[in-house]
């Protein structure tokens, strides 16, 4: 019997067939484990038209705090939520948070012909914790590589000195409004702009891929 291969797209070969998902999460605290899940986003990279690095796609859940969860009331006014159960959050449970955002990714890997996803992240090991400690309280499915990961805070720091995400902004030149930050989706469309102008400077400045 033939056998049928994936055709390889520019994405699949760019990031040896890891499709690039930006993921920026929201907690109620920094313990992974015991802590809550309060917002995840998800941004889907792929090359556009003009062969540009680009976002394509944003996803946004808001999650309820899973039993017995820990929320730190410093953490809570950080990101700006009073109240985890208020109605208006439009909060969802973790389980379908997570498979509202990995269904899209997943349909994206299958387009692409990659293998998986890899998160990017700012400080990507706080959001790759996060997302690795629901899917183990969940029993979710993840399409994500489980400990690799792309750190726009390292980048940054090569790329323009600064790790912090605002100072990065603004020597990159990308729009950021400090009252939209911590918000999950804010944070990681603008992380995904950046990476994809880190990526798409140094394609050009190198003449590689």
């Amino acid at each position: 019997m033939k056998k049928t291969f994936k055709r390889k797209t520019a994405i699949a070969q760019r990031f040896r067939g890891f499709l690039p998902v930006v993921v920026d999460v929201e907690c109620g605290g920094f313990d992974a484990k015991k802590d809550a899940l309060l917002e995840i986003s998800a941004v889907i990279l792929d090359f556009n038209e003009s062969g540009q690095l680009a976002p394509q796609e944003s996803i946004e859940q808001h999650v309820l705090p899973f039993k017995h969860s820990n929320l730190d009331p410093e953490a809570l006014k950080f990101i700006g939520i009073k109240d985890p159960f208020h109605p208006f959050r439009m909060a969802i449970e973790e389980s379908e948070a997570l498979k509202n955002i990995f269904s899209p990714i997943r349909k994206a890997i299958s387009r692409s012909g990659c293998s998986r996803a890899i998160l990017i992240g700012h400080n990507a090991w706080f959001d790759l914790s996060f997302l690795n400690a629901a899917v183990a309280r969940t029993k979710v499915k993840s399409p994500f590589h489980s400990f690799s990961s792309f750190d726009t805070a390292t980048l940054g720091g090569v790329f323009y000195g600064e790790t912090v995400l605002a100072k990065m902004a603004k020597a990159a030149h990308v729009d950021w409004d400090q009252e939209s930050a911590h918000s999950a989706l804010y944070d990681a469309e603008q992380t995904a702009e950046l990476f994809c102008k880190m990526v798409n400077d140094w394609s050009e400045f190198s003449g590689r891929f």
